[in-house]
């Protein structure tokens, strides 16, 4: 199980080498580094996420995903026969992406780590409340897209994994002005 990352603060680097005001709408401001802080914001709102695994013969499985941000690390779920889950038995290494595909504005962020399978039954209540908190009548509601998704968790018919960030990363657009900031943990 992931340590409790909330007071866990990464280190902060901007690369230069990535990040430049390439025609930056007038007023824009300087390339900096993204603070921590923002990207945590974005990651708890972040709806959609796209997950990154490997197949045991090395090729690689991307899948959209619902995922919350809680605790300083990234929780999802799925079904304990699908491919995602099948990888991460066999590879625990992974990548959560979520961003936007506006050219010139919004925040790319990429979150790697290793997947754990969450036994914990007090933790994963603890990811049930989170999603019914962020996803609110996407869980909770009967025309729900994912009701009943905590019983399916409760009942084992659905398994959670945690993500703790071991690097993360932030590509950050606006108008004109970009930035490649990498958080490491």
């Amino acid at each position: 199980m992931p340590s409790q990352g909330s007071a866990q603060q990464p280190t902060t680097e901007l690369d230069a080498r990535y990040s430049a005001a390439l025609n930056p709408r007038p007023g824009a401001s300087e390339v900096t580094a993204t603070a921590w802080s923002e990207a945590q914001r974005q990651l708890g709102a972040a709806e959609i996420f796209w997950l990154s695994t490997v197949r045991p013969d090395g090729r690689l499985h991307v899948t959209p995903v619902i995922a919350a941000w809680h605790d300083g690390t990234m929780y999802f779920s799925t079904g304990p026969g699908e491919q995602k889950a099948k990888n991460l038995a066999h590879d625990g290494h992974c990548a959560l992406t979520t961003g936007g595909n506006a050219l010139t504005e919004g925040l790319d962020l990429v979150v790697e780590g290793r997947a754990q399978q969450v036994c914990d039954p007090t933790r994963l209540e603890e990811v049930i409340t989170a999603y019914a908190t962020k996803y609110g009548p996407h869980v909770t509601s009967p025309e729900g897209t994912f009701h009943g998704i905590d019983d399916a968790i409760r009942q084992g018919n659905a398994v959670v994994f945690a993500v703790a960030p071991t690097t993360a990363y932030g590509f950050g657009r606006d108008g004109g002005v970009y930035s490649h900031t990498r958080w490491t943990f």
